[in-house]
């Protein structure tokens, strides 16, 4: 449904809205998935209201909530507005809007409810105690990341007889079919270790993952491979990562983050890089830089040596964010536009490359005649004027005539019988 701005002054309703401008091709892509949103929470009686709002026509509320790109998808709860960048599908989008329009902190009030919220989410961390600075702490940090992931909190007996907890209060992440407990002195800030471990293990990477993967600060060790290739080296390399990511998390999960990739095309845009699968590369997603094995990974021990090359320095870092890097991803970012450009429709490329050219090729055409002209023109100037100046300094035959008749009128009449006589004489 639209979104009517005096809905804004309407207290207890969480609104759900979709920015977006006409233009915007990835907006008319949503637009669908978000009509189905619409009708699906309205059927689950949600108290989430769905609606959408054109940017450019209400410009000045589309940049009081910070709207830079389209689409953008905020939920707004009471003086709040959380931002969506999850994947753009129905299931998602609906998860997300459930999770914020909910309360921050969950309780667990018995087991049941707890294998029942176990068997639900893949990722969830739970506060275990009473008042205490940690669970301050925890409600702090549970109201910046309840974007990403569930929060909730129990008495120590409400949990399963096989958690045991080294002290209370704490803080437990449940994932992987295990859990890890927080440890300030290891683990260091409360609110960086949740952001760590607010994935799984072992993933499924794509673009949007690599791209929440960066606010983490570890490397990606990812398999590159292809999901609908069944020979035994796509699946080796993709369980060689998911052995590392399951027996070696106590050495690496501060570090690193293990998952693998259907099919190259993302990854190599990212590297400028022509990786051939199935092959494996770590990437530092915080400096653009990636690492590439110097020879085969034939076993998880391999693997693991790969790693501690990375982690003490020995292997070699390729790409990075600097200058050089930066001309080259404008170089091949302009490269790969043209060429997608002409793949998909060469006609509209011949149009939109062609005629610039072609006009270009016209106006410097001109500028050069035009030069041409002027040179000879002024040639012809230069050849007339001195030709001018010739005859000013040699005169006329009719100049040098009426010069030698005023010669003779300027005589007196015995000059002019002396010269007569002279002139006979010769003859």
């Amino acid at each position: 449904m639209k979104f009517h701005i005096s809905d804004l002054d309407k207290n207890g309703i969480n609104f759900r809205l979709f920015f977006y401008a006409p233009w915007c091709g990835h907006c008319k892509k949503l637009e669908p998935v978000w009509n189905e949103v619409g009708i699906e929470m309205k059927n689950m009686g949600s108290p989430v209201r769905v609606g959408k709002m054109d940017a450019t026509s209400f410009s000045s509320i589309a940049s009081e909530f910070g709207v830079r790109g389209y689409p953008t998808i905020k939920l707004l709860k009471g003086d709040l507005a959380y931002n969506y960048r999850g994947p753009r599908t129905k299931d998602d989008i609906i998860e997300f809007a459930n999770r914020v329009a909910g309360p921050l902190i969950r309780p667990l009030p018995s087991q049941h409810m707890f294998e029942h919220v176990r068997k639900r989410h893949r990722v969830f961390f739970v506060y275990v105690g009473g008042e205490s600075p940690l669970k301050e702490k925890y409600i702090e940090v549970a109201s910046e990341l309840i974007v990403y992931t569930y929060f909730f909190s129990a008495s120590e007996d409400m949990l399963p007889e096989y958690l045991t907890l080294p002290e209370l209060p704490a803080v437990v992440v449940f994932k992987d079919g295990t859990y890890f407990v927080y440890d300030e002195y290891e683990d260091g800030d409360l609110s960086s270790w949740i952001n760590r471990e607010r994935f799984q293990g072992y993933l499924t990477v794509d673009g949007f993952t690599l791209y929440e993967l960066g606010d983490t600060g570890k490397l990606v060790a990812i398999a590159v491979i292809d999901d609908k290739n069944s020979s035994v080296e796509h699946t080796r390399l993709k369980s060689i990562i998911q052995e590392v990511a399951r027996d070696y998390r106590d050495h690496f999960h501060r570090d690193f983050q293990f998952g693998h990739m259907d099919g190259n095309d993302y990854i190599n845009s990212l590297l400028m890089d022509d990786l051939t699968i199935p092959t494996i590369v770590v990437l530092n997603t915080s400096n653009q830089q990636y690492f590439l094995p110097d020879r085969h990974i034939e076993n998880t021990e391999d693997m693991v040596q790969f790693i501690n090359n990375i982690l003490d320095g020995t292997a070699e870092a390729q790409g990075g964010d600097g200058v050089l890097q930066r001309i080259k991803r404008i170089v091949y970012d302009a490269k790969s536009t043209v060429v997608s450009v002409f793949k998909s429709s060469p006609l509209l490329g011949c149009f939109l490359f062609g005629l610039p050219l072609g006009v270009i090729s016209i106006m410097c055409y001109g500028i050069c005649t035009a030069d041409t002209d002027g040179g000879v023109d002024e040639h012809e100037a230069v050849k007339k004027e001195n030709s001018d100046r010739e005859l000013t300094d040699d005169g006329s035959e009719e100049e040098k005539e009426e010069e030698k008749n005023g010669k003779y009128a300027e005589l007196s009449d015995g000059e002019l019988k002396q010269k007569d006589l002279l002139e006979k004489k010769k003859d």
